[in-house]
């Protein structure tokens, strides 16, 4: 999403997990015929330092058994999109995927948290709540089991499909919580206007979960009954504009509006003030509008693969804005190689970026394709297409940038105070790179790219002045 440039220095940003406890990446639903192993403070612990070297974990321009997954900067800033795939996430052929979109100044580092820290709250909710799936009979988590472990029938609370339908209902809604608490609480992170989407994923053999908010999106490209292929759209954007969103929002005292230089585009205020405009009715972070009917809440749904469902792509919403549903299922199915998909995506998204809108700045870019077949390409094809193993991290162990990426550079996604007065007027600039010290003086969104997540940060009583 669009950048943003602080007005306050109240806080230093960090992507450090700060000592945290995580889950260890086995936790989870007992499995059919499986024992449940203790896990220990120190196997939590040792889990977190080492989270970008656990097996079949990748969050960097790549591949893995059954994925591809590709990013890009566009021209606003530094990259604030995040993504992850994470296969054996739990035993018995169960992969979680994400893709999380970041915007206001810190949005990179929320992005970034988030991927590193939701699919642990996961596991742990999971591990925690797995005795009360004991007793008449356990649920049996292959994906596949139409009946209980025990093998007795089904009881009068309904069927296998539906106790697990409730407990990853359960997962999503919980972990999700969570993770805007911990956000909310950290000592180093300023999420008071920043924050993320999240769309995430979990394949349970052939079960799909989903639990999403913000505008990223999930497609899934399928045949039809003449081998053809479609696209079906598994979310929902969840926009200023739904009506059940500006409904809440509405009933909380915030407001739902567009810009006149925009008015496609509806946008989340605060009651007293012409800002922040927020892009997305539901978020983790942006604290200052979770009093006004911005939630963390996410959508939840359960949807049963069959043989013709062949792959799902995840992206954020700098694909969606150039790409339709149906071009993007186009380009991974008609791939030279699976293992490029995702790049080529990405790069068709910048080529619409340029012919749709030249004038514009092009919005970052992550993509995440997971094929449901669980196959992929060998080892050459995946270098053929450019990937090796000294590009798969661009990031460093704690989520923090290392000296490759590029330095955060002044966007002209700030308006100036006459242009606030006008709201349609975007401003120039020569995009040059400041320094640290500049960076702190920034006071705002300056100019107007299309569609950023925010328009204008909030003045609060730290920046009013003193009378």
């Amino acid at each position: 999403m669009g950048a943003c440039c602080s007005t306050s220095t109240r806080s230093t940003c960090s992507s450090r997990n700060n000592g945290e406890k995580g889950p260890s990446p086995r936790l989870g639903i007992r499995f059919c015929g499986q024992k449940r192993t203790k896990k220990t403070v120190s196997d939590h612990t040792m889990t977190l330092q080492h989270l970008a070297s656990i097996p079949n974990r990748i969050f960097a321009n790549g591949k893995s058994r059954s994925s591809c997954i590709f990013t890009q900067q566009g021209r606003k800033g530094i990259n604030q999109d995040a993504m992850i795939v994470w296969e054996d996430f739990l035993p018995e052929d169960v992969t979680f995927c994400g893709v999380f979109d970041g915007h206001g100044p810190h949005g990179h580092l929320v992005a970034r948290k988030v991927r590193d820290t939701l699919p642990g709250k996961l596991m742990s909710f999971l591990d925690t709540n797995q005795p009360k799936q004991d007793g008449s009979g356990q649920i049996c988590c292959n994906g596949n089991s139409k009946r209980l472990e025990d093998g007795g029938d089904l009881d009068k609370d309904g069927s296998t499909e539906e106790k697990l339908d409730s407990l990853w209902r359960e997962a999503f809604m919980k972990s999700y919580k969570a993770m805007d608490k911990e956000l909310k609480s950290h000592p180093n992170l300023d999420c008071f206007c920043s924050g993320s989407t999240a769309v995430t994923i979990v394949k349970q053999g052939s079960n799909l979960f989903m639990g999403y908010i913000g505008d990223s999106r999930a497609i899934m490209g399928s045949k039809d009954s003449n081998d053809s292929m479609v696209a079906i759209q598994l979310t929902v954007d969840l926009k200023p504009d739904l009506p059940r969103e500006a409904e809440r929002i509405k009933r909380c005292k915030g407001r739902v509006f567009a810009l006149q230089d925009e008015p496609e585009v509806s946008r989340v205020w605060l009651p007293f003030d012409d800002a922040p405009g927020l892009a997305m009715a539901r978020a983790f972070g942006d604290f200052c509008l979770k009093e006004y009917g911005v939630i963390s809440i996410p959508e939840f749904s359960h949807r049963l693969l069959t043989e013709r469902d062949q792959f799902i792509v995840l992206a954020s919403d700098g694909v969606w804005d150039v790409l339709s549903n149906e071009e993007v299922v186009d380009i991974v199915s008609s791939a030279p190689a699976r293992s490029s998909a995702a790049r080529l995506v990405v790069d068709s998204a910048a080529r619409e970026w340029k012919l749709k809108y030249p004038t514009s700045k092009m919005d970052d870019c992550a993509v995440v394709c997971l094929f449901l077949d669980g196959k992929m390409d060998s080892e050459s094809d995946c270098e053929e297409q450019g990937f090796s193993s000294a590009t798969l991290q661009t990031e460093s162990d704690d989520g923090g940038q290392q000296k490759s990426e590029p330095c955060l550079q002044r966007n002209f996604t700030v308006r100036s105070s006459e242009e606030n007065e006008a709201y349609g007027r975007p401003a120039g600039g020569d995009g040059t790179t400041i320094g640290a010290a500049e960076d702190e003086g920034w006071s705002g969104l300056e100019g107007v790219t299309r569609v950023n997540s925010l328009v204008q940060l909030p003045r609060f009583s730290d920046e009013r002045p003193s009378t």
